[in-house]
């Protein structure tokens, strides 16, 4: 389980990936850059919600 300390890195570099697509398809014609941002906001929100809950199970299992 020493890998999922590791994982919550994977949302902030698809936050990075999904931001750099909305910035090179803003001038489209399209709406994408919208769905892009979203899924960067998410994946940014994502980050930090398991952060938050992975030092509360670390914590939980320095104290047993």
């Amino acid at each position: 389980m020493n890998y999922l300390k590791y994982t919550q890195y994977v949302y902030l570099f698809a936050a990075v990936f999904f931001i750099y697509k909305a910035i090179s398809v803003w001038s489209a014609e399209t709406d994408e850059h919208f769905l892009f941002l979203g899924i960067a906001l998410l994946s940014v929100f994502m980050f930090f919600f398991r952060r938050k809950f992975a030092k509360k199970f670390e914590a939980r299992n320095n104290s047993k």
